[in-house]
């Protein structure tokens, strides 16, 4: 069941998102931090909003996913397009389809606020992410990504 991370829920998807960021080697991780930056999304929120996605495991009905999605624009098509910036399952649920379900409903989420497409990028070595990705109508961009820190 996919449903959106508010305030009631922010505090179940906390330790998936240390264990995204840890997935990428992040450094410095704070649950503080972490607990601040996405208690400012939601469903009515232009910036985005973060969904997470509940299932069974180990006989407990538990938060195994997650998905961030932000809005931003692009002028090589002159719209709005939404990013999917995070997605993360525990890696027992990998595999179930929950990833697949939760890109759909980000999908569907995003159309609902007007974006024109929504887009990702993942690690070169994330192979199984890349093959979720490849099995589903997608175009992958020759663009390359860089960062440049502030």
């Amino acid at each position: 069941m996919i449903e959106a991370v508010s305030e009631s829920n922010l505090k179940e998807v906390l330790p998936l998102i240390r264990q995204y960021q840890e997935f990428y080697k992040v450094t410095e991780i704070s649950d503080s931090k972490n607990n601040s930056f996405f208690s400012r999304f939601g469903v009515n929120n232009s910036a985005g909003c973060q969904f997470l996605y509940r299932g069974h495991k180990d006989d407990k009905d538990q938060v195994v996913g997650f998905a961030t999605v932000y809005f931003t624009y692009t002028s090589t098509i002159a719209e709005k397009v939404a990013v999917l910036n995070d997605l993360y399952t525990l890696s027992a649920c990998r595999g179930k389809g929950v990833g697949r379900q939760l890109i759909e409903h980000c999908r569907a989420f995003a159309a609902s606020k007007g974006a024109a497409r929504l887009q990702w990028v993942t690690a070169p070595g994330n192979e199984q992410a890349q093959k979720l990705y490849d099995s589903l109508d997608t175009k992958k961009s020759e663009w390359k990504f860089y960062t440049y820190n502030t």
